[in-house]
């Protein structure tokens, strides 16, 4: 079992969904190498969320992120949906590999409100008009032609 007690872990959470707040992603990283216990290690505003976060991560980690994306459905109106990102870049070690599916239900009880969940390895996972894609289909309401 991952250790998600870290009380800013729910603060963060709190600030993405919080729709006064300008916080749009949380970042979870393990506190050591060995280390079962997850904790914060970035938050951040911006206009291309994944993005910012996607040059937070690299092909040595296992990390867990927390993205709230806003989108247009047309001209008029705008959504914002969230997004539970497991990151498992390509050079983890075997050990840490291996438990990521149960850390991944531990986390989802502390971010358990989410849209879509990517699994991504590389940063072409991480395109958000793919995302979008999966947050329209997900929402039942698709704008788009395709």
């Amino acid at each position: 079992m991952a250790n998600v007690d870290d009380p800013t872990i729910k603060a963060a959470y709190e600030d993405v969904r919080n729709d006064k707040s300008e916080v749009n992603w949380v970042l979870l990283d393990y506190e050591t190498e060995k280390s079962n216990t997850l904790v914060v290690t970035s938050t951040g505003s911006s206009d291309s969320p994944l993005s910012e976060l996607e040059a937070l991560l690299s092909p040595e980690k296992a990390s867990f992120a927390y993205v709230r994306v806003k989108y247009a459905n047309d001209e008029e109106s705008f959504r914002e949906k969230f997004v539970l990102i497991v990151w498992i870049g390509a050079d983890v070690k075997v050990m840490r590999r291996a438990k990521i599916s149960v850390h991944t239900t531990d986390v989802k009880r502390v971010f358990p409100a989410f849209s879509v969940q990517v699994s991504a390895s590389a940063p072409a996972d991480l395109s958000e008009k793919d995302i979008v894609v999966r947050l329209r289909k997900a929402g039942g309401a698709s704008y788009d032609k395709a």
